[in-house]
């Protein structure tokens, strides 16, 4: 994997990222289907301080290595080549998410008491938006936790699930439905809660294939929670404006993350590939087995494509890059999927024992269709963009199309 078209200094951090990764992180992993204890992540986490490769998307005066948001998939890739690098770096999800849009949003006291800890592995956090049915999943706008004026501050009513990093996190930002307030219009507002708020409380788990997320995707309620003025995260009343700067970004940075396994996963089964005979050859000299590995290669080139355009869009203009993120998302969700469930079948029945993680690591990915908005919501938006985009092509004046065939044939 090489990247010539990056800056140096880049270039030098993901050749760092690489090596700590690949002889360091690698040899800590937990077995198949186990998760990453809290003490392996503090000792790797510092491993990664001392290498000088950890918080690559974090700015440098909160202890990060300062990397443009277009120049991240080449490190995140190097990172996710195993399931707990990003860990390791501190660059996963949710935190890495938070992160991104704490230093865009949130006041200088919030960088301090939030962001900085969250920046320095200190501390985990949750991001809690997601709700039992019919609250908020794939349809944001049907909100149903609330958070209404009390003296003070505000008092948070709800139940959140799927709350990823909830179990052991030391603070939420959590997603409510605020009415007109006078000088800030009824809508959305994100709100940071301390976890040890007595009105707030991680509830049952909720039992995922995944293993990596650390702090799992509990139920999450929020009871009588009273949180202070100043816990508001930017303005009353704008949170889902607010959860696109965060949502385009966290979209693309799991696809850098998973396509980094997706390498692992085709290295692994042209290890074995190269290596085993059948029938008198390498197996990698047959051609079925050649038509799996040119395919996978093909779903890894077209998703770090794609990424490398969104990341660009999203660095330039956000907007952009929020909708093309949705189009990354999908695509690399599933070419990811088929590239690690081709190196299962490559490796035959020793892909889907845990002698080896290729399994484990179909596990890790596939929730990522759902993750994130499904991939048939997105599909849905996608569409409609797409739709919308012509039809406004046409009224600017823009020759149409749609019946040349027929016109060509002196139909009607």
């Amino acid at each position: 994997m090489a990247f010539t078209h990056l800056p140096s200094e880049v270039e030098e951090l993901r050749e760092r990222t690489r090596r700590f990764v690949r002889e360091v992180v690698v040899d800590a992993e937990p077995a198949p289907g186990e998760r990453l204890d809290k003490a392996t992540r503090e000792r790797l986490q510092a491993a990664a301080k001392d290498a000088g490769v950890f918080a690559p998307h974090v700015p440098k005066e909160y202890g990060g290595q300062g990397v443009s948001i277009e120049h991240w998939s080449p490190i995140l890739q190097e990172a996710g080549y195993s399931p707990i690098g990003p860990s390791a770096l501190n660059c996963m999800a949710p935190d890495e998410g938070n992160m991104h849009m704490l230093n865009l949003i949130a006041t200088e006291e919030q960088k301090h008491r939030y962001l900085a800890p969250l920046a320095a592995g200190d501390i985990r956090s949750c991001f809690a938006m997601t709700e039992p049915h019919p609250g908020a999943g794939s349809d944001p706008a049907a909100l149903r936790t609330t958070a209404v004026r009390s003296a003070g501050g505000w008092t948070i009513h709800g139940h959140k699930r799927f709350t990823s990093g909830a179990v052991g996190a030391g603070f939420g930002i959590v997603m409510a439905r605020t009415p007109d307030t006078g000088g800030s219009p009824a809508g959305a507002t994100m709100f940071l809660v301390d976890m040890a708020n007595p009105g707030i409380r991680v509830g049952e788990p909720i039992h995922t294939v995944d293993r990596a997320i650390d702090g799992g995707h509990p139920h999450l309620y929020l009871e009588d929670c009273f949180v202070p003025e100043d816990a508001v995260l930017g303005e009353v009343g704008l949170g889902f404006r607010y959860a696109q700067v965060r949502l385009g970004p966290a979209r693309l940075t799991h696809c850098m993350r998973w396509l980094g396994l997706a390498r692992r996963s085709l290295d692994i089964a042209l290890d074995r590939a190269g290596r085993r005979e059948l029938f008198g050859s390498p197996i990698d000299s047959l051609g079925l087995a050649q038509g799996l590995i040119a395919e996978s290669v093909i779903d890894i080139e077209t998703s770090d494509a794609i990424i490398t355009k969104t990341a660009a869009l999203l660095h330039a203009d956000p907007k952009a890059g929020s909708a093309m993120s949705s189009i990354a998302k999908v695509h690399c969700s599933e070419a990811i999927f088929r590239v690690i469930d081709r190196a299962i079948q490559i490796c035959g029945g020793d892909g889907v024992s845990t002698g080896l993680p290729l399994a484990q690591y179909l596990n890790e990915v596939r929730p990522f269709r759902i993750y994130d908005g499904p991939n048939e919501t997105h599909k849905w938006a996608i569409a409609r963009r797409a739709s919308a985009g012509r039809a406004k092509a046409l009224a600017a004046g823009e020759r149409y199309l749609g019946d040349a065939a027929v016109d060509r044939d002196g139909g009607a």
